[in-house]
């Protein structure tokens, strides 16, 4: 399916709405029906029946199916943040005795879910480097149900070999999912080589301008009405249909976006690994250092996420006390920076003067 036909023409009757070349928001919570019987058809089946905003809605209907196009996947649910589009379906997938393997060091509200969350309930989780498939393939167990992975890390950008682990997993009946966020469907397709559930927190590129918090998950339709049905339904993590026109708004103009801040972000890859401050970390790797450089900063945001037209830098050390620092953790060290729609120039103008 084209791309430029997906963005701009997929799921969109226009006839359907005085041929508006946006669609509408349709802010409704409520649906009417003429008859009982259409009223019990669709009580009987709300997965594809408008009933109720809680679950479905014309306006994340128009979305679902771009989204689930992006991603080359048969269906998408879309959340109310990327973080229950990631919890909701853990939650349907597994129940008390059960086990997944995690890649380590993922998204930290990742880590909370299965170090905190999940053994309230009785499922355990073995966190792994994920650069070897062994080590996942190892930590295996009999009752491991699901392989949970995030490829590139969303901080440190370490990667997994999807296919292998998608190989090993389905020899064995188990799940896999992935969370997608830093990729994106342009980059990388994970059901592809064979992942089954795809997540995203679509407040990054996918919205694209800073001003929606949403998630989506992709995958069959089988597994998607099994979530939809029993814990989307019950949780309640729906999007409201003006959160899923802003992200409809965004799609138009993703391709552009992600070709921009991929150049930009080359620009300044070329000038940081020339300068003389610079090593796979900053070279003085003090805290103090570390902080003096991002309060410096005149442009470049600190804060976190990314994804939106604004350029942003989060440094490791923000995420603990300073007296819990260690020059020799690398990981302490790390300054993500994501490149945004400004010119390379100007970034590069700001960086140098922070860097003093």
């Amino acid at each position: 399916m084209d791309l430029s036909y997906i963005l701009n023409e997929l799921g969109e009757e226009r006839e359907n709405y005085f041929n508006a070349v946006s669609p509408p928001i349709i802010q409704t919570s409520n649906f009417t029906f003429k008859t009982v019987s259409e009223f019990r058809q669709a009580l009987g089946d709300e997965y594809d029946a408008l009933l109720y905003s809680r679950g479905q809605n014309p306006t994340l209907t128009i979305l679902r199916k771009k989204l689930a196009a992006l991603d080359g996947a048969e269906d998408a649910l879309v959340f109310s943040s990327g973080i229950a589009a990631i919890s909701v379906p853990i939650l349907s997938l597994l129940k008390q005795g059960d086990h997944a393997v995690v890649v380590e060091n993922p998204y930290s509200w990742t880590i909370k879910l299965f170090n905190d969350f999940l053994p309230k309930f009785g499922i355990g989780a073995t966190f792994v480097n994920g650069a070897d498939v062994e080590n996942i393939e190892n930590a295996i167990q009999p009752n491991t149900k699901l392989i949970y992975l995030e490829s590139p890390n969303t901080f440190s950008y370490e990667l997994q070999d999807l296919q292998a682990v998608a190989r090993i997993a389905r020899a064995k009946g188990i799940l896999t999912m992935i969370d997608n966020s830093y990729c994106g469907p342009l980059y990388q397709q994970p059901i592809s080589f064979g992942i089954d559930l795809v997540a995203q927190s679509a407040t990054k590129y996918l919205g694209g301008h800073s001003d929606v918090v949403a998630g989506v998950l992709t995958g069959s339709k089988e597994i998607l009405t099994q979530i939809f049905n029993n814990e989307f339904m019950n949780i309640g993590p729906s999007l409201s249909p003006h959160s899923a026109w802003l992200l409809i708004r965004g799609l138009r103009t993703l391709p552009l976006r992600m070709q921009r801040s991929f150049e930009t972000a080359k620009t300044i890859t070329a000038w940081l690994q020339q300068h003389p401050a610079i090593d796979n970390v900053l070279k003085n790797s003090s805290i103090q250092k570390i902080e003096s450089f991002c309060d410096r900063l005149q442009h470049i945001l600190m804060a976190v996420s990314w994804g939106g037209h604004e350029s942003l830098i989060i440094p490791s050390i923000a995420g603990f006390a300073k007296e819990d620092y260690d020059p020799k953790n690398n990981r302490h060290q790390l300054i993500r920076m994501y490149a945004g729609l400004e010119d390379a120039d100007y970034l590069i103008k700001d960086l140098e003067q922070a860097l003093g």
